[in-house]
Formats: C-alpha cells, structure tokens, sequence
C-alpha cells in the first residue's frame, strides 16, 4: 500500500501541481497558450498511448518489475524537466516522464488487487484513492507555494526522493506477482496504431487553436480517426490484445469507462481553467489558488474511504449516479463567478462551486475505481487498471486539445464584441484579435495608444471571464454525462458477481 501510494502520489501530483505553475512557467520560458497545452498533452499523450502495454506488461512479466522500471524512468524524466531550458526540451522531458507513467500506474492498482483478498478490497482502494487524492489536491498548495516563490522547477525535483522511497520499500518488502497463465506476447501494432492516432487527434485539435481549420488540420483529425479504427480491428483480431475486447462485453466495466472518460474530461478542463481565471484575471497569487483547493482536499480525507465501504457493502451504482451528478453542479455553479474582488471574495464566489463538485468526487473515486477492478476476473487486474488508467489520461489530452481550441474560439468571439465599438487602426485591431491566443496572459500591444490601453485590458479580461464560463458549463455537462452512464449500465450484481472467487 505504502509504496502503491507513494508512486501513485507522485505521477498524479505532477498534474494537478502544474495546472497552478503553468502562469509562472508561461512567463518564465515566454511560452505561448498552445506551448502550455503541449506541455500538458505531450505527458498525458504518451501516457494515454502506451499505458494499456504497462499493464500488460506487469501481468505478463511481473508487476513489481515493471513498477520499479516505470518509477525510475518517471524520478529520471521529472529531473530532465527541472532542469529544461525551453519549451521545445520541457515537452521532450514531458514525454519520458509519460514512458515512466505508463508503466508505473497500472502497477499501483494491480499489486493491490492481487496482494489484498477481496473482502477488503474496496476498503483498500478506497484508501488508496482517498490518500493519494489528498496528495494529489496538495498540489496545487505546494505548486502555488513554490511558484510565488520563483522556483516552479522543484515541482518537478520534488518526485526523485519519492519515487526513491517507493523504490526502497518495493525492493525490501514487496513480493513479485504476476499472471502465470498469461503468454508473453506484445502487442506492438496495437501500440503503434494508438499511440499514433491519439498524437494525430491531439495536433489537429491543438491545431485548430493556431490556425482554424485548414487542410493540416482536416488531415490530422482524419488520420487519428483511421489509426484508432484500426487499433480497434487490430485488437479484435489479435491473438495477444493490450486491450481484450471481450472486456467490455461486461456492461458495468464499459459503463464505468464510459463514466471515466466524460467526468475526467470535465475535471481537467475545469479545474484548469478555474485555475488560470484565478491567477491571470481574478488577481490571486499562485499560492492563493493552490488554497482554494483545499476544501476539496479536507473533504476526500473524509468521504472517499467511507464511500469505498459503502460501495463494498451495498454495491457502487447509487454512489456513481449521484456522485458526478453532484461534481457537475458544482462545476456548473462555478461557471456563473464574474470578475470578483480577489481572495477577500473567495468564500461568497468560488467556494460554494468547489464544496459541491469535492462531495461530488470524493463520492465518486474509490466506488468507480472498485467498479473497474471488481468487474473483471483477478488475471486481467493490471490490464482493466490500464485501460481505465488510460481512458482517464485520454479524456485529459482531448479535454485539454478540445478545450483549448474552444477556449480561444470563445475568448476571440468575445473580444471582437468587446472593442468593435473601440476607434481603433485596422492593424491595433489585428494585433488585439492575435493576443487572443494566449488567453488569460493576453498582452496590450504595445502600438495601441496609452488612451485605450485600460479599456483593452478590461476587454481581455472579460473575454476570458466569458470563455471560462462557456468552459465550466461544458464541462459541467459531461459530469451530467457520466451520472447517465452509471445510471444505464452500472449493476450492482455484476460488480459483486465478477468480484466473488
């Protein structure tokens, strides 16, 4: 459990701690909104592309092996990223670090599965997700920390004495566990075929954010299509799938992927741009709003173990159907903050927005993550761990490519109402619409006269407010979504069935 947490911690923390320092880091290697999201999408790209082979891999060659091989290459990976001189190199360090994840992650999940027997095994998960949550949420405390203070970078050294530690204790106490029925086969086209038709998707949609729909565009997307098309065929028709399609005959596993997939997708876009309204618009410190996160955290200390029993006890479905429905209200109530006071208006604006969507969550976690691990048989823990492990990294890259896209198609609409009444030169007015692609940390130019300056300022700032809100309530209707899914698919007695010896 000790070492399970530790890894765990230590790949999740890098998100939600990053989603804070991104405005430090825009500043310090002057990178531009598309800079951002390829430094978060190239981690979780690589991630999503190839963690369903970490899982395999674990079940075929050994889980302890494969976890400690990941956990070297991402401590390896996040020291690279502490040190990048620019943007081009920190995307580079991004993508090792995803290797490592890859093949750490599934790990954490399946050395529970296997090692606790399965009376207490949602307990156990429910403990997992509530610990690695807190410290998960922590991050954006130690992020917001470490930013005010001009040192985001330790965000990233900060993982080489954990993933130390976790290392430590697996090589001392830890016991090899594997799949001995299971052949040692790779799937590599399937890799391939995934891998390459998620970047696809990814640069076509982060595409359309710099250059509108164009023929590079059209020709990305299409290709991404084709390539997951025939990763699905390619799977069908394997004798050795990274992703047996007979998983998903199991209507509460494809419903709890399903719920995964829409509610993870609103998280990362939520919780990311609630995060650069905070810090870019409403006037808060790095630190400032890494606190506000803190209600969030205090209440998955609390809930998520007690949710994770009563899961145990009466089965998930309940939980699953109002716990996201729960998380898209509050991100729904989060939409409707304006321009506010700063942190001195935080309890009476932000605050009620973020109690809601952390009762929502913490309800949620460990019931839908002992929905995943109890639906299949104990010989398929690492690959299920992978692939909901991977369809919550793959609602992350196209949340934050989609998303970013729509964020700077609203954040322009905005804008164009907000100074077409300006009496501006067609080339003021040119260079005001081309700042729009950095969103939040759009600057005046600097050929607009002193005159204006305030007034386009302010047009920036509530371009975004108006984006943001587009955003919140989007992402608002995919926890609506995930509620459904559970609601159309989750049963109790297939949980409790498939988990029984």
């Amino acid at each position: 459990m000790v070492s399970a947490i530790l890894a765990s911690a230590m790949a999740f923390i890098d998100g939600t701690a990053l989603n804070v320092v991104l405005p430090a880091l825009q500043q310090s290697l002057n990178a531009g909104a598309a800079d951002l999201f390829w430094i978060l999408n190239a981690y979780l790209l690589i991630l999503a592309a190839i963690i369903l082979i970490g899982g395999s891999l674990g079940d075929k060659l050994g889980r302890k092996k494969v976890f400690m091989l990941g956990i070297s290459i991402f401590i390896i990976g996040s020291a690279a990223c502490g040190l990048a001189p620019s943007v081009t190199l920190l995307v580079i360090f991004r993508i090792i670090q995803g290797v490592g994840g890859a093949l750490m992650i599934p790990g954490s999940l399946s050395l529970i599965s296997s090692s606790i027997n399965q009376d207490e095994r949602g307990k156990a998960i429910g403990t997992w997700s509530a610990i690695t949550t807190v410290v998960t949420m922590g991050g954006p405390i130690l992020g917001g920390a470490l930013a005010d203070a001009g040192l985001w970078r330790y965000i990233f050294f900060i993982n080489f004495p954990i993933g130390v530690a976790a290392l430590i204790f697996l090589a001392l106490k830890v016991k090899e566990s594997k799949d001995e029925e299971s052949d040692q086969a790779i799937d590599y086209p399937g890799a391939i075929s995934i891998a390459l038709g998620l970047a696809a998707l990814t640069f076509g949609f982060l595409r359309i954010a710099a250059t509108g729909f164009n023929w590079q565009v059209d020709a990305a997307l299409a290709l991404g299509v084709l390539l997951l098309t025939a990763f699905v065929i390619i799977e069908k028709k394997s004798k050795h799938p990274m992703m047996p399609l007979q998983l998903f005959s199991n209507l509460t596993f494809s419903g709890a992927n399903l719920l995964t997939f829409f509610l993870y997708a609103g998280l990362g876009a939520g919780m990311l741009f609630l995060s650069l309204n905070m810090v870019q618009v409403q006037g808060y410190s790095q630190l400032q709003s890494g606190l506000t996160f803190l209600p969030f955290t205090i209440l998955m200390i609390t809930i998520a173990r007690f949710a994770g029993a009563l899961a145990d006890k009466y089965g998930p479905r309940l939980l699953l159907i109002t716990g996201p429905a729960l998380a898209g209200t509050g991100l729904l109530i989060l939409s409707f903050v304006k321009q506010t006071g700063g942190p001195g208006d935080y309890w009476t604006t932000f605050f009620p927005g973020v109690i809601v969507f952390g009762l929502g969550m913490s309800f949620t976690v460990a019931p839908l993550t002992a929905s995943v691990m109890g639906s299949v048989a104990d010989h398929f823990s690492g690959t299920a761990s992978g692939v909901n492990n991977a369809i919550t990294r793959i609602a992350n890259v196209f949340a934050n490519a989609i998303f970013g896209a729509l964020a700077v198609l609203f954040f322009s609409g905005a804008l164009e109402q907000q100074v077409k009444n300006l009496p501006l030169q067609a080339h003021e007015r040119q260079e005001i619409m081309a700042s729009a692609a950095n969103l939040g940390n759009a600057k005046v130019p600097k050929t607009v006269s002193a005159d204006h300056k305030k007034q386009i300022e302010q047009a920036y700032h509530n371009s975004f407010i108006a984006a943001y809100a587009n955003i919140m309530r989007i992402s608002a209707g995919l926890g609506y979504l995930g509620a459904l899914m559970a609601f159309i698919f989750i049963r109790n007695q297939a949980v409790k069935k498939a988990a029984s010896p």
